[in-house]
């Protein structure tokens, strides 16, 4: 992410780095309480299936405390080992081990998403025939790790009810010690040297050359037509950010590629513009339920640049990086945007209470979803002390509708450094899971699970149901009393856990803590749009 090269310090333009923090142990996976409705009457004493089977009524209200779709997730870092693996070189079984215990974590915290560094420097953690293994796996790039970590991850994350967002640096080739002085021969960049432009103290495919731009865009969509990922995410790395005294020489594409441009900013926020485009395009004629969003940099324009502007003196992504985001706002060409608003609340160059409302205007009416980038890695610097670091910036997102939900920054932090501000976000704005947001666009729904059964014993309640093939995972509710009003279904009030399917056929869920009170249990069924089935029968249970 941006904070390799800055983040409260970006804003006069100095290096920052994140200190790495230790793991602690792995939490066990977080099952939600639903929440009490004494009003209700007393339910059977039946364990079979109930009599209701229907849509929800469509005068049903929802309380906002507890929406039913709304983002929480977490990147999970390849590049210099920030996240996973926590070394280069470890075995195939230890790799996995700690790729299973960062998912469990995830579902530990109550998120429904990770975002998954899959390309970050131009090479793959994943089984590519297009560019090598990233060293991060095996410390030497072009080393077989022994499997394929996106298939893997995949895999284990849908196991948990978590999407999997495979996130890709298009430009970044890396640093020049140790990436550029040790590429493979089969690295595009060894294959093609007139890509390559070296800047800093680090390398770039150049964004200007339609050659790079078509290699970037058949790569993503590899992954894409190969992998069962729910999401492609971009982060902020275009254009190189600034360096004192340095030039991108992009001389020899602008002077081939520029066409009718004559200013050189606006023709490299073309070149961006166009990759954003034709990546959206080409993921909606294959798999339209793939979201594709980006992460900018959390300023597009100061107002003293642009009356559209916010009213901060920041680093504009627009003219340092050349990222137009309100273009691919208003063009439609993202499905989400992911702004890195990592300043606090009151921060006078750029205050997260002013950005907040900025972005919220900009998506307003769109279709565009609003994720924010939460700064977990500055928990404890100066601004964000205390265990409520985290919540009170979420506090401030819930006055804005357009907010539909927050990704942190990085999943390592929030496990460590910021372990305890996230326990206090979980207990204040996670009291119940959630489904991921929704995909416009779908045709219909899975149909409604069959055979749900519930069972009480001394582990607690073994629910056991049959799903189609349709289903991507499965939304648990627990209504207290009888449950004969199915609009206690149309928040995620009574919504009790999000499990994974396990493949077609018999699906079974163990409430752990079960009511004491007489309940009826419901399954609705997700499918890849993320759109909820209506609930199938309901099943009761009594007290003993």
């Amino acid at each position: 992410m941006g904070w390799l090269r800055r983040s409260v310090a970006a804003l006069v333009t100095l290096p920052v780095m994140v200190a790495c923090a230790s793991i602690p142990p792995g939490f066990e996976p977080r099952v939600g309480e639903p929440g009490a409705d004494g009003e209700r009457p007393g339910g059977g004493a039946s364990s079979s299936a109930g009599p209701l089977s229907a849509a929800l009524p469509e005068d049903c209200t929802s309380d906002a405390r507890f929406p039913k779709h709304e983002m929480r997730g977490a990147w999970i870092a390849t590049v210099r080992n920030i996240d996973w693996p926590s070394e280069p070189g470890l075995s195939a079984q230890r790799q996995q081990r700690e790729l299973r215990e960062r998912l469990d974590q995830a579902s530990a915290l109550g998120l429904n998403a990770v975002f998954l560094h899959v390309r970050p420097t131009a090479d793959a953690v994943y089984r590519s025939e297009r560019e090598p293994w990233a060293r991060y796996l095996t410390g030497e790039q072009g080393g077989d790790p022994g499997y394929d970590p996106l298939e893997f991850a995949v895999e284990e994350a849908h196991a948990r009810g978590l999407e999997l967002h495979a996130w890709f640096n298009p430009y970044r080739v890396g640093w020049r010690d140790p990436d550029l002085e040790n590429l493979t021969d089969d690295h595009p960049a060894r294959r093609n040297p007139d890509w390559l432009i070296e800047y800093d103290d680090q390398g770039w495919l150049d964004p200007g050359n339609p050659e790079v731009r078509r290699w970037v865009s058949d790569t993503v969509l590899d992954v894409v037509e190969r992998y069962d990922v729910d999401g492609v995410h971009f982060d902020d790395y275009f254009y190189p950010y600034p360096a004192e005294g340095e030039e991108f020489d992009d001389d020899a594409s602008w002077s081939a590629h520029r066409g009718d441009h004559d200013d050189r900013g606006d023709w490299r926020r073309a070149n961006v513009n166009a990759l954003v485009a034709d990546i959206h395009g080409r993921i909606q004629e294959t798999k339209p339920w793939v979201r594709f969003g980006i992460s900018p940099f959390g300023v597009w324009q100061n107002e003293t640049s642009a009356d559209s502007g916010s009213a901060t003196r920041a680093l504009e992504s627009y003219s340092a990086i050349y990222a137009d985001t309100r273009a691919w706002i208003q063009e439609g060409t993202v499905d989400y945007v992911v702004p890195q608003l990592y300043w606090y609340r009151g921060f006078e160059v750029a205050d997260y209470e002013e950005l907040v409302p900025w972005w919220s205007r900009e998506v307003e009416g769109t279709g565009v979803d609003l994720y924010i980038g939460q700064a977990a890695y500055n928990v404890g610097e100066e601004g964000w002390e205390g265990a409520d670091a985290l919540s009170r910036q979420l506090d401030f997102n819930a006055g804005h509708p357009q907010v539909a939900g927050d990704v942190y920054f990085s999943m390592k932090d929030l496990t460590g450094r910021a372990a305890d501000a996230m326990e206090r976000t979980v207990a204040d704005h996670y009291p119940r899971p959630a489904l991921p947001p929704a995909v416009p666009g779908a045709e219909g729904a899975a149909p409604p699970v069959a055979e749900l059964r519930a069972e009480r014993s001394a582990d607690g309640v073994r629910l056991t149901w049959t799903g189609s093939d349709d289903a991507r995972m499965f939304a648990v509710y627990r209504v207290l009393g009888g449950g004969d009003d199915l609009c206690a279904l149309a928040d995620a009030s009574h919504l009790a856990a999000v499990v994974g399917a396990a493949g077609s056929g018999e699906q079974e869920y163990l409430d752990a803590s079960p009511a004491e009170e007489p309940v009826r249990y419901f399954v609705t069924a997700v499918d890849a749009y993320r759109t909820e089935s209506a609930p199938g029968p309901g099943a009761a249970v009594s007290t003993e």
